[in-house]
């Protein structure tokens, strides 16, 4: 494994099939195992499940750990339990019948534990009949804190991680309650956090705040032991709200279909129309790359941006989208030449596929 960050798309392809997807399959294949002999039923189809459909997750996120240089099996032994953490949790939620905020928040405050290496477990399950999971909730918690608590340097970013996760756990829940509710309390978890972003809507601020991107860049940098003040707040700059946004604006473009079909929130479909999202996104990438610019490793970080935009676009569901014919060079012209490189590479790998 090279000492710094790649910076060139064959490198940073070879490093991740190298080593870094090995190292995530390695320990998620031990995570599923664990949720093999939870107790209940419910929790156990859930865990396991969410591991099986959701591992792509950690394939992406593992890729931050090429941050971290000589610690990076640690970086990524924090990032698949703490997306492991996020997966399962999402599954309970989007299989709830009680619909209850209060039981949604209390299962978050596993994310929050999760990034505070000095706190005391909670009864995540307090407020569901679903109890016993055999310490796997638990011991998801302890794996992110024992990371965390091995990086001397932790305490620079702590405040920010805990920031992000936070907001990504009161994402959840908003998104999670009765579907009358949710604009109105996202539009009111809006106004709370105007001054954090004055220039969005609150399906703007919604979508940056559903990524664990910005934890996890944090995190590896805190790692790989060249953290300081103002690295932090460059980073937080850049992923929060701007890379966040793009990442899950295009995530939640791909499943637009799917959404509709089955009654889930979509941020995409607040957008005046078509054009305007896809401006929308063309706006977040450009600010994206404006904080990328002020980022060591800028290479890299603006080659996670490229793949980011690349991925989405290349996914078979696109071409099935109403606008996708103009909505895809657009979006790819304007994210660079190397982003065609990316977009046709996984095009290519979708047809060895299938």
């Amino acid at each position: 494994m090279a000492k710094q960050a790649p910076k060139q798309p064959i490198a940073l392809m070879y490093q991740g099939y190298r080593f870094i997807f090995p190292e995530v399959y390695r320990q998620l294949e031990a995570w599923k195992e664990r949720a093999a002999d939870i107790p209940d039923p419910e929790l156990r189809f859930q865990a396991t499940d969410s591991i099986e459909k959701k591992a792509f997750h950690c394939e992406g996120g593992g890729l931050f750990s090429l941050l971290s240089g000589a610690q990076w099996k640690e970086t990524v032994t924090f990032v698949v339990a703490y997306q492991t953490i996020c997966d399962y949790l999402d599954n309970l939620c989007d299989q709830s019948e009680s619909l209850d905020p209060k039981d949604f928040e209390s299962l978050h405050f596993a994310l929050e534990d999760a990034v505070h290496p000095e706190y005391e477990h909670r009864d995540y399950y307090a407020f569901r009949e679903e109890k016993e999971d055999g310490g796997y909730l638990s011991k998801l918690v302890s794996t992110c804190q024992g990371v965390l608590s091995r990086f001397p340097f932790y305490h620079l970013v702590q405040l920010d991680v805990a920031d992000l996760s936070a907001l990504y756990g009161e994402f959840q829940v908003h998104k999670h309650v009765k579907e009358e509710e949710r604009v109105e309390r996202m539009q009111q978890w809006h106004q709370r956090n105007m001054s954090r972003v004055p220039d969005m809507q609150w399906y703007d601020f919604s979508a940056s705040t559903a990524s664990t991107m910005g934890v996890y860049t944090l995190v590896a940098y805190a790692a790989g032991k060249r953290v300081n003040r103002e690295l932090v707040r460059r980073v937080r700059n850049c992923y929060f709200p701007y890379m966040q946004g793009m990442h899950i604006l295009l995530d939640y473009y791909i499943d637009q279909a799917e959404d509709e079909a089955d009654g889930e929130m979509n941020f995409c479909t607040y957008y005046p129309s078509n054009e305007a999202l896809k401006k929308r996104i063309g706006e977040f990438m450009e600010e994206t790359d404006r904080k990328i610019a002020e980022l060591p490793d800028a290479d890299f970080h603006q080659m996670l941006r490229e793949g980011v935009v690349s991925m989405y676009l290349a996914d078979e569901k696109v071409k099935e989208l109403p606008g996708s014919s103009s909505m895809v060079p657009y979006l790819l012209n304007k994210s660079g030449t190397r982003s065609w490189f990316f977009y046709l590479n996984v095009k290519a790998y979708h047809k060895l596929k299938a």
